[in-house]
């Protein structure tokens, strides 16, 4: 499938602040990718450099085939953009704000448009300076989706959003999907991405130290197992077992709780030539997985040295 987002070795500094350095990424037509790191990681300046809003120090950048910088009136014609820090007319309605930007956009699908106010509640006849956040960011979410635009760029798009909207947010993009168009959503939530995403990218300190698959991810997840047993079993029996990392004993050896990576298949095998009691498993969450990215050391896991 062919990619409508192309970055090739894209770099920015901010004077003596880092910015970005050498990140090279595609996205492909149709999919949902999710672009993970904390603030100050490079993802917002990553995507001001997709939108123009900013311009690269080198490196290249295009969308759908044009050169962002060159081309930006066109390549924003095929764009929905949420900002990460919207900043709109405090003294306009929601209801004149998205009148504004569909006239912008040569017209919108007034049904559709009615549909995704209705689906996010939104109140359109307050002023945007007496918004709260969540529907501030309502706003800006609607005015992104309401043209059905071939690409949406979502920087930290549920920020402010309670439950029941996050919900209806991660419907929109399901739909957005299905309908053959592509998402790229930056995010420092993971759970958010888990749900969402067919792909990921890590950026850590400006630069992308992995992209795959949400799966593929997740397949280099440290969890715990703890297994209870009838009677103390010595935690040596375990500690040289494959993919074991860890093992500590607990109420004076009648169970063990095992750090493990990868395939629990030597674990399981071992534990049943005793008699046990109770097994229980605390799986990650990518966004434990994530943090690995971040140890103190400042050094990324070898696994993450290359891109996948």
């Amino acid at each position: 499938m062919a990619s409508i987002i192309e970055i090739e070795k894209l770099t920015k500094s901010y004077g003596g602040k880092r910015g970005i350095v050498d990140v090279s990424l595609q996205v492909a037509e149709g999919e949902v990718f999710g672009f993970l790191g904390p603030n100050g990681a490079g993802k917002t300046t990553t995507i001001r450099i997709l939108m123009a809003l900013i311009r690269a120090d080198r490196g290249s950048a295009r969308i759908a085939g044009m050169d962002c910088w060159e081309k930006a009136v066109e390549v924003k014609r095929t764009i929905g953009y949420v900002p990460g820090e919207p900043s709109l007319d405090p003294n306009l309605t929601g209801g004149q704000i998205l009148e504004y930007f569909a006239h912008l956009r040569g017209g919108v699908d007034r049904a559709y448009l009615k549909k995704l106010i209705e689906r996010l509640d939104l109140d359109t006849s307050r002023k945007f300076r007496h918004y709260s956040t969540g529907n501030k960011r309502k706003v800006v979410l609607i005015q992104a989706f309401m043209h059905r635009p071939r690409l949406l760029i979502l920087d930290e798009p549920t920020s402010g959003l309670d439950p029941l909207n996050q919900q209806q947010f991660d419907g929109m993009v399901d739909e957005a999907r299905g309908e053959g168009r592509t998402v790229f959503l930056s995010s420092h939530v993971l759970s958010e991405v888990e749900k969402t995403c067919t792909r990921v990218g890590i950026i850590r300190e400006g630069r992308l130290v992995r992209v795959g698959g949400v799966a593929e991810v997740k397949a280099i997840k440290r969890y715990e197992i703890t297994i209870s047993f009838a009677s103390p079993v010595p935690a040596g029996t375990f500690a040289s077992l494959e993919g074991v990392e860890k093992v500590e004993a607990l109420n004076e050896g009648h169970a063990l709780r095992l750090t493990v990576q990868g395939a629990a298949d030597a674990v399981v095998k071992a534990a049943a030539r005793y008699p046990v009691v109770s097994v229980t498993s605390y799986e990650p969450s990518l966004e434990d997985i994530f943090l690995r990215y971040y140890e103190p050391d400042g050094q990324a896991p070898k696994e993450a040295a290359g891109v996948v």
